[in-house]
């Protein structure tokens, strides 16, 4: 059986009994956790001291976990897996103080069905950007009382299409967040020089996502009526298709949009909806967050479908 780790931390603002009271009790897991949020319709059922829980639902399977240990510096739990597969895993959260609160170190020891050996590499790393995701959360939670991401889901609807100018990219997942704010501004810029009327909402196409050779190939985008005269050699005027499209939309902090992907991705997998392979996913940005709160930023996650 090959095995998995995995371990993510992050430091909240926030003394060490407090986060341990709070992440020994599952009935404060709801709202941070990077899966449930994806399905909140999901069964819960919590037994009344809050240490064991189970759950149950089309998107996040089936499974329970229970506290197992409680230390001064650690809480140690058995989670098990029912659907889609059965598996098991140790959970750890570990507790240290530190100069602006608490370090919580989340970590994981489980192995995968052997069947499955070749997707170890890449289970790691979805593991662990859902830790992530989770652990920003949690600080949220803790740190401000409320997390701001919320999810929509919109469902099925057509996308009109467009004709646009844009910037294609190849970036490291690591480097997506500079490489986008690089290639809008780019874009912004353009637009107001040449007073540029824009059709539509901006938009990233993303072509190709390899999470294991940490490669993101994407496309930065803005509806025009016509082509410029004037591109400048990186840009180019291209066209989307008219589609039919699925939507999730994330309403808040840019930080948590991957809440939106993971329950898209989540969708399709339990087969919600049936996947055009021949088009690519857009995040369509419904505010600029130059001018707008983080908690107030609007993006929509759209999948392509037949």
């Amino acid at each position: 059986m090959p095995k998995m780790n995995v371990t993510k931390s992050i430091t909240i603002n926030a003394p060490k009994e407090k986060v341990k009271t709070f992440l020994s009790d599952f009935h404060n897991w709801k709202n941070w956790s990077p899966w449930l949020i994806c399905e909140p319709e999901a069964k819960l059922d919590f037994q009344a001291d809050g240490k064991y829980y189970k759950w149950d639902g089309k998107r996040v399977g089936s499974g329970e976990m229970k506290v197992v240990a409680e230390k001064d510096n650690e809480i140690d739990y058995d989670l098990t897996f029912l659907k889609p597969w059965k598996s098991k895993a140790k959970v750890y959260f570990k507790l240290n103080d530190a100069a602006e609160g608490t370090e919580v170190s989340w970590l994981m020891n489980s192995s995968l069905p052997f069947f499955m050996f070749w997707m170890k590499k890449s289970m790691e790393i979805y593991i662990g950007m859902d830790y992530d995701r989770g652990l920003k959360m949690l600080k949220e939670e803790l740190e401000e009382g409320k997390i701001h991401s919320n999810l929509e889901f919109v469902g099925d609807h057509n996308f009109d299409g467009c004709n646009f100018i844009g910037i294609k990219t190849t970036t490291p997942f690591s480097n997506i967040d500079k490489a986008m704010e690089k290639d809008f501004t780019e874009l912004n810029e353009f637009i107001g020089k040449n007073n540029l009327e824009v059709s539509g909402l901006p938009f990233s196409e993303y072509q190709k996502f390899d999470v294991v050779k940490d490669k993101v190939v994407y496309v930065a985008g803005f509806p025009v009526n016509s082509e410029p005269e004037n591109l400048p050699e990186n840009f180019f005027y291209g066209t989307l298709a008219k589609n039919k499209v699925h939507t999730v939309r994330h309403k808040g902090k840019y930080d948590h949009l991957g809440n939106a992907w993971s329950a898209i991705m989540m969708m399709e997998r339990n087969k919600e909806f049936k996947k055009n392979k021949k088009a690519f996913p857009l995040e369509v940005y419904h505010n600029d967050p130059s001018t707008t709160v983080p908690e107030e930023l609007v993006t929509d996650i759209s999948m392509p479908i037949l």
